[in-house]
C-alpha cells in the first residue's frame, strides 16, 4: 500500500499528464506539422509512472518505440519533447530524431529506439559499466511482448544473470505486436518464466493498477540494490489505440468489442482516481485544478515547439557520431 501524503496525488498525476499530453498530440497529428510515427501508450500510464516513481535520481531508463510515458515519468522535459515531435532545434534531440528517438540525460533518460529490442544490450551495457564503476545506479528498461521473441533479449538476460548485474527488464505486455496476438506468435504459456530460466528473480501483475506496479519495482530496485542481480517484471496492460497513430482502430476488428470495452473500462486513471476519492485524498475541485495545470503545461509546450526555429543545415553536421 502507497503510503499517505503527497505521493499518490503526485503518482496520480503523472499518469493523467501522459494521457492529456498524448491526447493533445492525438489531436493535432492530423495538422501535418509532426511529421514522424507516433506510438502512443493511452491505456498504459500506470507502469511508466509507478516503476519511474519508485526509481532514484541517479537510476537510468531505457525505452522503446512508445517511449512518451517513460520520458515524461522520468522526468523529461515535454517542452524538448513536443518540439522534436515538430522536429525544431530545441527538441530534445535537436529535432533529428522524433517520436521514437527521445532522450534527456539530464534526468537519467538515456534513450529510446524503434529497433525492436534495440536498447536491451543498451541497457545491459550500461549496468555492467554501474557495476564495475560501483557507481549504485539501477538501470530499467521498457519493452513489450513483442520484443520478446527477440534473440538479443535471452543474450543480453543470460549476460545480465551471468554478471548480476543491477538491471530491471519490465516487459508492458499488451498481448500484441502490431495487429498478431501473443498466442499466434510464441507457445501457450507466460512470459515471466522464460525470465525466471534465465537466472532473473521475476514478478508479474496487473499493469493497470499503479499501486501494484509501484509495490513491486520497489521490491526488485531492494533486491537489486542488495546484490541480488537482474530483475524482471512484467505488467499485463491494454493499447486503446492503433500500433502506430492518433486514431482508433478497432473497425479492423482484430480485437471484439468486448475485449476493448473490458480494456477501457480498466482505465489506470480512473481506477485509481476512484481509489483516491475513497480515501478522502481527491475530489472534483481537486481533479479540476490538477487537469487546468496540466492543460495549461500542455500549450505552452506546443507554443515552445512552433514557436522554435527549424534546424539548419549546419545542426545536421553536429553531434553526428560514427
Amino acid at each position: 500500500m502507497i503510503s499517505m501524503g503527497t505521493l499518490p496525488l503526485k503518482l496520480y498525476k503523472s499518469m493523467l499528464r501522459i494521457r492529456l499530453v498524448e491526447e493533445a498530440i492525438a489531436e493535432r497529428y492530423s495538422e501535418q506539422e509532426m511529421r514522424c510515427p507516433m506510438h502512443l501508450c493511452i491505456g498504459q500510464e500506470a507502469v511508466a509512472s509507478g516503476v519511474c516513481t519508485t526509481l532514484a535520481p541517479q537510476d537510468i531508463v531505457f525505452s522503446n518505440h512508445r517511449a512518451h510515458g517513460h520520458y515524461l515519468a522520468k522526468g523529461g522535459s515535454l517542452n524538448a519533447m513536443i518540439a522534436e515531435l515538430y522536429g525544431r532545434k530545441s527538441g530534445c534531440c535537436g529535432g533529428r530524431g522524433g517520436s521514437m528517438h527521445l532522450i534527456d540525460l539530464s534526468v537519467g533518460f538515456m534513450g529510446a529506439t524503434p529497433i525492436v529490442g534495440g536498447t536491451i544490450p543498451l541497457a545491459v551495457g550500461a549496468a555492467w559499466a554501474a557495476s564495475l564503476r560501483k557507481t549504485n545506479q539501477l538501470i530499467t528498461v521498457f519493452f513489450g511482448d513483442g520484443c520478446f521473441e527477440e534473440g538479443v533479449v535471452h543474450e543480453a538476460m543470460n549476460f545480465a544473470a551471468l554478471h548480476s548485474l543491477p538491471i530491471i527488464f519490465v516487459c508492458e505486455n499488451n498481448d500484441f505486436s502490431v495487429y498478431t496476438r501473443r498466442r499466434d506468435r510464441q507457445p501457450l504459456r507466460e512470459i515471466y518464466p522464460i525470465a525466471r530460466a534465465h537466472g532473473l528473480h521475476v514478478d508479474h501483475g496487473d499493469g493497470n493498477n499503479v499501486e501494484v506496479v509501484m509495490e513491486k519495482t520497489d521490491a526488485a530496485c531492494n533486491r537489486a540494490r542488495n546484490g541480488d542481480g537482474p530483475q524482471f517484471l512484467e505488467f499485463k496492460v491494454f493499447r486503446w489505440r492503433e500500433h502506430c497513430g492518433p486514431n482508433y482502430d478497432h473497425d479492423l476488428k482484430y480485437r471484439d468489442e468486448i475485449e476493448i470495452s473490458e480494456g477501457i473500462d480498466s482505465c489506470p486513471i480512473k481506477l485509481f482516481g476512484d481509489i483516491l476519492k475513497n480515501r478522502k485524498l481527491l475530489d472534483s475541485s481537486i481533479d479540476n485544478v490538477i487537469r487546468e495545470e496540466i492543460q495549461q503545461e500542455i500549450l505552452i509546450a506546443f507554443n515552445f515547439a512552433l514557436e522554435s526555429p527549424c534546424p539548419t543545415l549546419q545542426d545536421g553536421m553536429e553531434k553526428v557520431y560514427a
